[in-house]
């Protein structure tokens, strides 16, 4: 779409306001919004002016000043807003040398798309995530100097069949059996239908939607692959439409990984294959159909692994997610079938066009450009030094005697050792200034002080039940 047709797209639905958005350094999108008489082709070019010291990890306060600079391709509709509203996402740049800001995530990941096709390795990275949430009907929590806890409740979690409701029904889905149940255990099925038509609406291609493992209300919506910038973008819209619809209804949606004890938490396993001339590169004759260069990628996201979780898995939360026995991958191993590993082929069609690698550790609270640009720079590496991953794991992982589980790499325990990895190893990340050490060095400060040390500082409400009697 170019910017005559976005103005024309203004004039044909009547629209009355144009909303600017872009992502934060952490993960979120912001927003401001401007009239549509204010909206011309100089504004595609000239973009408009906000405070960078207020966003998450930008600018200084002596050098605040910022430019949005809206994309044409990605206008949509608002479906949400009273007031008809064109939505467009922007890049961010320098007010004084016009250039593309380095801590704007989506530059880092149009970065690392121009540094593919700068290798000549390939010139498309195709990314399709599989993102999970939960709907809650009810939260509450807090924390302060004397108290801090959590509520969560579902009309369909296992905990509540017990409960008075007048009446209760019994449809209470147990413990690890949400998956492919039909209404009325599915109490949520109309609501995911919504958010699927309302993706379509935007123009988000959707595979299917489903109810997921866990009880009391986790959900899966399958988007189709696209390239990486665009399933940056295209994972934003994803979130902001669940969210809205869940809202709509009175619920409320949570992309936080491990929202309830005992239970499977919220992954996004991520597939990743490169393309060169309308041609796919990762199927061959090797391994699981693979080719050698797709051998190598894996190669190469399993030698980095530990560093990519420092932006795949950034919370604190993620990994209390990482653990064994909830089908999250901990092992840094891959598999053609095997999904306690962490890097797994797909086994469901013998085409060459859908022959890629899933990455199995990431979850849905990641910034999606950061991630997707660190998980195709590892997977570069992998294929520019002929990183072999060495032999498949096609056992189950889980009755592995002890001395050879052993032998077995895995994840980091803990988001301090994911971000100690990333500063020790992201040299591959600088490749073709997509990363900078500058972005690397305020990730891993904000992380710590703002989630680590923060989390490290407050009691936990489980200390309580373990040591109050002390």
């Amino acid at each position: 779409m170019t910017p005559k047709e976005v103005l024309a797209m203004c004039r044909e639905n009547d629209v009355k306001a144009v909303d600017l958005r872009f992502m934060d350094f952490p993960g979120l999108w912001q927003h401001f919004t401007i009239p549509v008489n204010k909206l011309d082709e100089d504004l595609f070019e000239d973009g408009l002016g906000f405070d960078g010291s207020s966003i998450r990890g930008w600018q200084a306060i002596n050098e605040s000043d910022m430019l949005v600079v809206p994309q044409a391709e990605t206008a949509f509709l608002d479906p949400f807003t009273a007031l008809p509203t064109l939505v467009m996402i922007c890049n961010i740049q320098d007010p004084i040398t016009r250039e593309d800001y380095t801590r704007d995530p989506r530059n880092v990941a149009r970065k690392a798309v121009n540094y593919l096709k700068s290798t000549g390795i390939g010139d498309t990275c195709f990314i399709g995530p599989e993102a999970e949430f939960f709907v809650f009907d009810d939260v509450r929590f807090d924390q302060n100097a004397h108290e801090g806890y959590y509520h969560l409740d579902s009309i369909e979690g296992e905990w509540n069949r017990g409960r008075v409701e007048n009446p209760n029904l019994g449809y209470k889905l147990r413990y690890k059996e949400g998956y492919f149940p039909v209404p009325p255990a599915d109490q949520l099925m109309d609501i995911r239908n919504e958010m699927m038509q309302t993706m379509i609406d935007c123009g988000i291609d959707v595979e299917a939607q489903h109810h997921e493992v866990a009880t009391g209300g986790q959900c899966e919506i399958d988007m189709k692959f696209n390239d990486l910038v665009k399933m940056g973008d295209a994972i934003l819209m994803y979130k902001y439409i669940i969210k809205n619809v869940a809202k709509k209804y009175n619920k409320s949606a949570t992309f936080m990984p491990k929202p309830l004890y005992s239970d499977n938490g919220s992954g996004m396993h991520t597939h990743i294959s490169l393309w060169k001339g309308g041609q796919p590169l990762f199927a061959g004759s090797g391994y699981a159909g693979l080719s050698d260069m797709a051998m190598y990628a894996m190669g190469g996201i399993l030698k980095h692994a530990p560093a990519i979780l420092g932006f795949s898995n950034p919370t604190t939360n993620s990994y209390k997610r990482l653990v064994p026995g909830y089908e999250a991958p901990v092992n840094l191993a891959y598999s053609q079938r095997n999904r306690s590993a962490s890097c797994r082929i797909p086994m469901y069609s013998p085409s060459p066009k859908a022959k890629r690698i899933e990455f199995r550790c990431p979850d849905p609270s990641c910034n999606p450009y950061l991630a997707f640009s660190a998980l195709l720079m590892a997977a570069l590496d992998g294929i520019q030094n002929k990183i072999h991953p060495g032999e498949p794991l096609d056992k189950d992982i889980y009755d592995l005697p002890p001395e050879e589980l052993a032998k077995v790499p895995k994840t980091p325990g803990s988001l301090e050792e994911a971000l100690a990895a990333l500063s020790a190893d992201h040299e591959f990340l600088l490749r073709g200034d997509v990363f900078t050490e500058d972005v690397i060095k305020t990730w891993v400060n904000y992380k710590m002080e703002k989630e680590v040390e923060a989390l490290r500082l407050r009691p936990h409400p489980y200390e309580f039940c373990m040591y109050y009697d002390m």
